[in-house]
């Protein structure tokens, strides 16, 4: 599959780099390829991973990553050009600058958000509640950390809990992107119990089932 990663920081870097592994085309968008640490992810994700500009990888991929910061997430889209018919995986979480809460929350999403500045694209809401180590590495002794994803069309869905699976997580559709109203909250739940509770970024969320499932 042709992946397309838009921001190549360490949410971006991790996944990319583990599809990459798995035999993806995996193109990282970004302005500059020379930078020592692109090299150093390059030589890590193995010879199916490239380099190019935001708007190339764009439009040469046929599922792309939004691995970036809240506040640039509208203009990395512009900067992708057009992304009508491509699936749109949104790990990005609408957090206040302070950290102190989420600038959307039950009423709208930054999911929904996201598909309205990404016209013509199937957004799926995917990643964000969990830190990258989780995303580097889903495994608690031989139990999954829980993925809970959403999106409003299921071809994109299924696309990408195909990918989320692949790459250990116990992966849950939880429904219309609607539901990132919901899961948005639950990923600044996990940031406070990491950082402000002190637990550490190594932990994540499991859905436990009972003995008749």
């Amino acid at each position: 599959m042709k992946i397309g990663i838009i921001g190549a920081g360490n949410v971006g870097g991790t996944l990319g780099r583990r599809w990459a592994r798995n035999g993806h085309a995996v193109t990282f968008g970004a302005r500059s390829a020379s930078s020592d640490s692109l090299k150093e992810l390059l030589a890590q994700a193995g010879p199916t991973a490239k380099v190019n500009s935001v708007a190339d990888a764009a439009r040469n991929s046929d599922v792309l990553l939004l691995a970036v910061r809240w506040q640039a997430v509208e203009q990395a889209l512009v900067d992708c050009g057009s992304v009508a018919g491509k699936i749109v995986i949104d790990p990005t979480l609408p957090l206040l600058p302070d950290f102190s809460g989420l600038s959307a929350g039950t009423t709208t999403s930054g999911g929904e958000m996201v598909a309205r500045w990404a016209q013509g694209a199937q957004v799926v809401k995917a990643f964000n509640h969990m830190g990258v180590e989780i995303m580097a590495d889903p495994d608690f002794h031989g139990a999954q950390a829980a993925a809970f994803y959403c999106g409003d069309d299921s071809a994109a869905k299924n696309t990408a809990g195909s990918l989320i699976r692949e790459l250990g997580f116990d992966a849950f559709d939880v429904g219309p992107l609607a539901m990132a109203r919901y899961t948005e909250p639950l990923g600044y739940l996990w940031v406070s119990l990491a950082h402000r509770v002190g637990l550490g970024r190594e932990i994540a969320f499991d859905l436990v089932r009972g003995n008749s499932l």
